[in-house]
């Protein structure tokens, strides 16, 4: 359990026994400044509005409950009783805030050594079966800039999601049917329906005799995905664990299927010689029906979709699907959601919408638009930049946020560049470690010497990681990893500055041990977002 969970808890105790109230929504925080404590609480001012009173006085009259001996640590065989928090208080207009014993910090060194690499893990309140479909592009082309947004969180968030406790499968839907497949093979047919132009379409050319676009498309598909998208995704250090062919639904009479069990629910309509679901029933998702089979007598990609989700969740049994999909399919997401909601499986499915991003070099954007071949593919970027740089600087922004890549940058080999700035901390501890191999210690234990304040920031930052697995885990903000990692690296750097590990040839064996506990975690963090953990730069 997370101290934050601590806190909840207590909290939740004591408005039950004092309040006699159950499911009260608050927030515990980390303060912006230090001195306002380690977490503040904000239930008072929650409940003044219920009870009509100075948030204040019910945050003293709380604060005043959660100052006892039931906030303490775990206790060793004859080991005195240390609380948890140093003091509890309430400060306008309203926040409890806690200040955690000097204790706590130590014994959070211990954790950390005890449990390394699993340090970060946390138990979820319910395990869940989580399915993490992402990238998913076209296989009309290689992989381009614009499908590492997607491909990058999607991982990211799939090893958050692991480490919260849940089961996890990293899935890749391959869209090898229907229109744009058909479009590709025009295009390397080079009629006049061609949209997609390029090298690879050229060479695509030369490969592949025929003259119907559709059979010409799926053996074009199929050697996109060989040569360009599986060794791309390769590159990027995504690994999947299952890539899933939209042609298999239509082969093996999926589709159909789907379509009897819409008819069988009564959620289907004909009108205008066309098939129609539902949708408009469900009017907080969807604002009016939608075309499951079009008047020609083709099925729309919805109607696969629907069946591909209903492979997800009615066959394959996932409690949850988290989609990662471009901006572009927004007005795609409320059809969806009705869909799911129809068929049974409301709530069920995620969708998280991954902005546009720009290239930036020396100040200006480079245009890339890939139906005209021109575009950066993700090969490119990697090769040009290396992997550690190009996953930290995509992760570095919010999903829901438009992005810029500055190539320049991610150039630096500088404390300007943040993915270095965070793996020279890394390598700065490990020389100190190799320094102090051999060196007498000093023989003054953590649990006897006065942590000094950089040193206390530091341990405090450390026992962020597991809070954080957990907030991310909930609300899939994988962008405030890579924050974390430069705040860590930040407050080990300051410690550097004011602390010496190395004394007089005599190595200080807890700040050893502190430094130690900052590699472990810095490597943590590295290894969640795929990033390396240099021992030398």
């Amino acid at each position: 359990m997370t101290i934050k969970d601590t806190i909840k808890q207590e909290i939740n105790q004591v408005l039950k026994k004092k309040y006699k109230l159950e499911n009260i929504k608050f927030q515990v925080a980390y303060p912006l400044q230090s001195e306002l404590g380690d977490y503040a609480c904000n239930v008072a001012m929650v409940l003044a509005k219920k009870f009509k009173k100075n948030p204040l006085e019910i945050g003293q009259d709380i604060a005043g409950e959660l100052d006892t001996p039931s906030l303490t640590l775990p206790l060793s065989k004859g080991e005195r009783k240390n609380k948890l928090f140093e003091k509890i208080e309430a400060a306008k207009p309203g926040f409890i805030n806690f200040y955690l014993s000097e204790k706590t910090l130590k014994k959070t060194l211990g954790e950390i050594l005890k449990k390394k690499d699993k340090y970060g893990e946390v138990k979820a309140d319910k395990k869940l079966k989580i399915q993490v479909e992402f990238i998913s592009a076209n296989p009309t082309g290689p992989l381009t800039l614009a499908n590492g947004r997607g491909g990058f969180s999607g991982d990211v968030l799939a090893n958050v999601l692991s480490l919260a406790g849940h089961k996890v499968a990293r899935e890749y839907l391959v869209n090898n049917w229907g229109n744009q497949v058909k479009i590709l093979g025009h295009s390397i047919l080079g009629d006049k329906e061609a949209e997609y132009s390029g090298e690879y379409i050229n060479q695509l050319a030369k490969q592949i005799k025929g003259d119907d676009a559709l059979a010409v498309g799926l053996k074009g598909a199929e050697i996109i995905l060989k040569k360009y998208i599986k060794p791309a995704v390769k590159k990027m250090g995504i690994k999947f664990d299952h890539w899933f062919f939209e042609k298999e639904l239509h082969k093996k009479g999926k589709i159909d299927k789907m379509l009897e069990e819409l008819k069988k629910k009564n959620l289907v309509y004909e009108q205008d010689g066309a098939l129609w679901l539902k949708t408009a029933e469900m009017r907080e998702s969807d604002d009016k029906d939608r075309v499951l089979i079009k008047s020609n007598g083709d099925k729309t990609y919805f109607l696969a979709d629907i069946a591909y989700h209903w492979n997800k969740f009615h066959e394959r049994k996932f409690d949850k699907a988290i989609n990662l999909w471009g901006a572009d399919h927004h007005g795609y997401v409320p059809r969806m959601k009705s869909a799911m909601e129809l068929i049974g499986y409301g709530g069920k499915l995620e969708i998280l919408l991954m902005q546009m991003m720009r290239l930036i070099k020396n100040g200006k954007e480079v245009r890339m638009s890939k139906r005209k071949g021109m575009y950066v593919t993700m090969d490119e970027l990697i090769n040009e930049v290396g992997l550690d740089v190009t996953r930290f600087f995509f992760l570095m922004h919010a999903t829901n946020k438009a992005m810029d890549f500055d190539l320049i940058l991610a150039k630096e080999k500088s404390e300007k560049n943040p993915v270095f700035y965070v793996q020279y901390g890394h390598a700065r501890i490990c020389s100190i470690i190799k320094k102090s191999r051999g060196k007498l210690g000093i023989p003054t234990e953590a649990s006897g010497q006065k942590l000094q304040p950089t040193e206390k920031e530091l341990i405090k930052e450390l026992i962020k990681w597991p809070e954080l697995i957990q907030e991310v885990a909930e609300n899939y903000e994988v962008h405030k990893l890579p924050f974390y990692a430069i705040a860590l690296a930040d407050k080990f750097h300051n410690f550097y500055e004011n602390c010496r590990v190395i004394d007089n040839n005599r190595v200080i064996k807890y700040r050893l041990d502190l430094i130690k506990a900052v590699k472990q975690v810095l490597e943590n963090v590295l290894k969640t977002l795929g990033v390396s953990a240099p021992e030398k730069m």
